[in-house]
């Protein structure tokens, strides 16, 4: 089974709040993939680091984007996105269009979601959300 890691746990493991190692150790099971927006707000971090942290951050950011498969955003992932923001301003939910991606992305692959931020993804119908309390260390 495939599993969406969002930023926030690589940033959890970057300001040492969110155990990755363990968390990964602790899903075997589970291939790790990230969808190309999460890839993106890596890469924005690293462009937007001070120069002093700029090499560390992106020695880090290639290390996960060396380590987990990213799933580009195709046309088939277009459609479920189109759909799912459709049923959200249906129901009265403007939803952050990077989460949405995140979430249209594991829905078209029936993936479940790895975050630390959970109320994103609550209001998305279908969405699978990992608990991933056991490894926040702050």
């Amino acid at each position: 089974m495939g599993l969406i890691i969002d930023s926030s746990l690589f940033i959890g493991e970057e300001r040492k709040t969110f155990n990755l190692a363990a968390f990964f150790a602790a899903h075997p099971q589970e291939t790790p993939y990230m969808a190309a927006i999460t890839a993106a707000e890596l890469l924005h971090g690293v462009e937007r680091a001070t120069p002093e942290h700029r090499a560390i951050r992106s020695l880090r950011v290639e290390q996960y984007l060396a380590s987990v498969e990213v799933i580009d955003f195709d046309l088939a992932v277009a459609r479920r996105y189109a759909s799912i923001w459709v049923a959200m301003e249906a129901a009265g939910n403007k939803p952050d269009a990077h989460n949405l991606l995140i979430a249209a992305t594991a829905l078209h692959f029936g993936f479940d979601v790895a975050t630390i931020n959970t109320r994103h993804f609550v209001p998305i119908l279908g969405i699978r959300l990992l608990d991933t309390k056991p490894y926040r260390l702050k």
